[in-house]
């Protein structure tokens, strides 16, 4: 199964960017969708971008606009630019791949979707 290794977190301040990697210790072609999801303390694991494995790419509102969810071309790593970032961005960025498609509709919603996870990096916006 695969490995994922989030990596790129670290102090930010208000408006900064950060871009985070998510390696993957084998082509990601072998799997579906990969999220990039985060957890704020006390708060739930909520879906923050995910690019599918044909290429499409989807952002929660929150985000659209400022997060851009990319990957290279080996497919072993993808990304996630974070730009004009928020004190309530604080949270821990976990990536996560699927075995198999999920439905459009559920790409960021459903956790249980996702088969593997990475450990997280931390990710602190503040002044």
């Amino acid at each position: 199964q695969v490995q994922l290794v989030e990596s790129g977190g670290g102090l930010v301040q208000p408006g900064g960017s950060l871009r985070l990697s998510c390696v993957a210790s084998e082509s990601t072609d072998h799997y579906y969708d990969i999220g990039w999801f985060r957890q704020a303390p006390g708060k739930e694991r909520e879906g923050v971008a995910c690019i599918t494995y044909d290429g499409s790419t989807y952002y929660a509102d929150s985000v659209q606009g400022r997060f851009t969810v990319s990957r290279d071309n080996a497919k072993t790593t993808i990304y996630l630019q974070m730009n004009s970032l928020k004190p309530e961005e604080t949270a821990v960025y976990y990536c996560a791949a699927s075995a198999a498609p999920i439905p459009r509709r559920r790409l960021l919603s459903s956790l249980l979707n996702y088969n593997y996870w990475g450990q997280g990096t931390q990710v602190t916006v503040s002044s």
